[in-house]
């Protein structure tokens, strides 16, 4: 807040109080860590009663939400009230619990700032009321931003060595397996499923035939269910992409697969070698059918084949004037819109080669 803007001593100072916490680990208290957070704010805004601050009724608290990103229900709800000018100052417990991130602590300051309000950190005594003030919380938050990065680090190291053993780090649990003391168990009856889909595929080789059988088959994605048994996802009809992701997933091979290594699991493999190998080898074939346009009504034959005077590649492409179509081998720098100064053999009708 501007000295300039200040309120008049008996002018009442609307505070709101704003808490957080990362987890949603011990809110079941009767005392958690967000009512001890605005139990502390509060007595701080009753011992500024000599200058008239007051602190709402309204309650922003986000609970389970990380410091790293400002898009939480509450904050944004409190940003808006600033907007409105409903909250002269914003009372937190500490600068971290507001943010951890330099950049968007500077996008908080630039709204307070637009809208006369101020900030205030009840147990590290600072205030953007100052330049001194900012100085020191934008210390605080580098050193709160190089603390959160560093766990970050921390984070992804630890999943790095625990896949590297062979261990599932959690996600969303593939059909064919229940989680059991943060193991993957194979489920009897889905992992027949499981080798079911890969069979057929094997046989059939395309992804569209093997989804019409599933489909008349009523075989559906793994039912995800909650507390009581009450079903939260899954439950329905394959589509392509999810089957496509379940032909490729090394899990079911006994294997478990971090940024292009791959490490013998601890959990069972549900699919054998030999039609692991026959799938992979089908989906690899198809795809590079699909780059060649094979079984398309009008194959573009040389595809990948020629290059021009630069020895660019040139790539099938096409036209159509008034009902006809026109097929033409491009040059890459002229679909990537990188027109060279020798243009000859650039864009050649498919006729003519």
């Amino acid at each position: 807040m501007r000295k300039t803007d200040r309120p008049a001593s008996s002018a009442i100072v609307r505070c709101a109080i704003y808490t957080r916490k990362s987890s949603e680990e011990g809110l079941e208290q009767k005392l958690n860590s967000l009512d001890a957070q605005r139990e502390a704010c509060e007595a701080y805004v009753v011992s500024q009663r000599h200058a008239s601050w007051k602190a709402l009724p309204d309650m922003y608290g986000d609970a389970g939400h990380s410091g790293g990103t400002i898009e939480r229900p509450a904050l944004q709800r409190l940003l808006a009230d600033v907007k409105a000018r409903k909250v002269q100052i914003i009372v937190v417990y500490k600068v971290d619990r507001l943010t951890r991130s330099l950049a968007d602590f500077a996008k908080i300051v630039d709204v307070l700032d637009a809208h006369n309000a101020s900030f205030v950190s009840v147990t590290q005594q600072f205030s953007t009321t100052t330049s001194m003030g900012r100085l020191t919380l934008n210390m605080l938050l580098s050193f709160a931003q190089f603390e959160r990065e560093i766990a970050g680090e921390r984070i992804r190291d630890k999943i790095a060595a625990s896949k590297a053993k062979g261990m599932w780090m959690g996600g969303t649990v593939p059909l064919g397996y229940d989680v059991r003391d943060r193991k993957l168990i194979v489920n009897a009856s889905e992992a027949s499923t499981v080798r079911m889909i890969f069979k057929r595929y094997a046989e059939l080789g395309s992804l569209g035939l093997l989804k019409a059988e599933l489909d008349a088959k009523g075989v559906v994605s793994k039912v995800r269910s909650g507390v009581g048994g009450v079903r939260l996802s899954g439950g329905n009809a394959f589509m392509r992409g999810p089957l496509y992701l379940m032909l490729q997933n090394r899990l079911y091979r006994g294997e478990v697969a971090h940024r292009g290594n791959v490490y013998p699991g601890q959990h069972e493999a549900i699919v054998d070698e030999e039609l692991w190998q026959v799938v992979q080898d089908r989906l690899a074939a198809n795809r590079r059918a699909r780059s060649l346009g094979i079984g398309a009504d009008e194959p573009s034959l040389l595809t990948g084949l020629i290059f021009d005077a630069d020895n660019n590649r040139l790539s099938p492409s096409h036209a159509v004037k008034k009902g006809k179509r026109y097929r033409y081998y491009v040059s890459s720098t002229l679909i990537k819109g990188r027109r060279s100064a020798h243009r000859a053999g650039q864009r050649i009708p498919a006729g003519d080669i």
